[in-house]
């Protein structure tokens, strides 16, 4: 928890809920230790979602197809999103989860490493979300680049690792150093490139916003 348990309570206690598929999936998906995003990441990404009106959207990182399902609902219709798991166990179940939505032509789920789809996509996607494995997305980057459109936003979730992103590597548990170390290249990235303007903010586990910009 970045901020404090108090304020999310009490900003989320506020929340309306969402439609019965998608409150459905959620508590299937928490009762078997599936990860979703947040709910207060989930209203973000409603609002930006009305604010951006996105025709193409590319996930990265599908778990049950929890978030795949919530944007489809709040993008604009005719909106099309591609999304990419690899994880075997999941993709049958975030199949299953599209057709009870009666998504399944709104939504093509992609069975493969991201490192290597993304390197085999063409076109450009309006807005990409990336909530795949932390320490990966700056290999990703390099086509997620290529695969954004000039305007087009980049969501990355959960950026600030529990808190751990902050600390010294030292003070960061042996197994986590390598993923805690590419995260903050990432973030340093995202920051630093000139075809970038991105906000970091202390949403949920953190979320980094970026809007593509040309290069003058």
């Amino acid at each position: 928890m970045i901020v404090d348990e108090r304020i999310v309570t009490f900003i989320n206690s506020l929340d309306t809920e969402n439609s019965r598929i998608l409150e459905d999936i959620e508590k299937e998906a928490l009762s078997a230790d599936v990860p979703i995003i947040r709910r207060e990441m989930q209203s973000f990404l409603k609002v930006l979602l009305l604010m951006q009106k996105p025709a193409r959207i590319l996930e990265v990182g599908t778990a049950v197809g929890f978030s795949a399902l919530l944007m489809s609902e709040y993008a604009p219709e005719g909106c099309r999103i591609t999304t990419i798991e690899n994880y075997e166990k999941r993709i049958p179940i975030a199949r299953e989860n599209f057709k009870r939505a009666g998504k399944e032509e709104e939504i093509t789920l992609i069975e493969g490493d991201a490192a290597d789809v993304l390197r085999d996509l063409e076109g450009e996607f309006d807005l990409i979300f990336m909530d795949a494995a932390k320490g990966q997305y700056i290999h990703y980057l390099p086509d997620v680049m290529r695969l954004l459109a000039e305007g087009g936003c980049l969501v990355s979730d959960n950026v600030m690792q529990d808190g751990d992103v902050i600390e010294s590597r030292f003070a960061v548990e042996r197994r986590n150093r390598t993923i805690h170390a590419r995260m903050r290249e990432y973030l340093y990235e995202l920051k630093h490139r000139n075809d970038l303007v991105t906000s970091i903010l202390p949403l949920g586990d953190g979320v980094a916003v970026s809007v593509k910009k040309g290069i003058k």
